[in-house]
């Protein structure tokens, strides 16, 4: 995803920012400069944490400068924004998804525009029986949950399962 003049690159274990069209100079006090290039891509650099999208690159919406994204392996849901990564997940709901990301099948991610909500859609897998009937798990029911960024928490599930979602202005 582009962000500014810059790519952000969302790998399974890291999110890692690459400098386009341009590089960075390295001083010797490692601080760097930055000038311009003929490389279509230039460094990458890591950001803070040992977090990326796992392998549901689905679950990334976006909203103006804020990205958001949820990391299956780590049972996190995160928001990266100009102050960097922020763990989502932590505000009140840390426990529902530890226990619940590891399982699922889907993670679709989408952004409200109107009431200002990132949507998350959790999808498990179908489980059947020897038979080939489909099982009804009563903990793992399919379900949207929304963060909402004026109140800084999850606000609802939804009664709605989406299989893709878009906005279009």
């Amino acid at each position: 995803k582009s962000r500014d003049t810059n790519v952000l690159a969302f790998c399974e274990d890291k999110v890692m920012k690459i400098l386009a069209n341009k590089d960075a100079l390295y001083n010797a006090d490692g601080s760097s400069n930055v000038t311009a290039s003929n490389a279509v891509l230039g460094d990458a650099s890591g950001l803070t944490g040992d977090y990326g999208i796992s392998v549901n690159p689905e679950s990334l919406a976006w909203d103006g400068y804020r990205m958001y994204f949820a990391d299956k392996q780590r049972g996190k849901v995160f928001r990266l924004s100009q102050d960097g990564l922020t763990p989502i997940s932590d505000v009140g709901m840390r426990n529902y998804f530890r226990n619940n990301l590891k399982y699922t099948k889907d993670l679709i991610g989408s952004f409200d525009e109107v009431k200002g909500e990132y949507n998350l859609t959790i999808t498990y897998p179908e489980v059947f029986d020897r038979d080939g009937i489909a099982i009804d798990l009563e903990d793992n029911n399919n379900t949207t949950i929304s963060f909402n960024e004026k109140t800084k928490g999850w606000t609802s599930f939804k009664s709605f399962i989406p299989e893709v979602g878009l906005s279009i202005n």
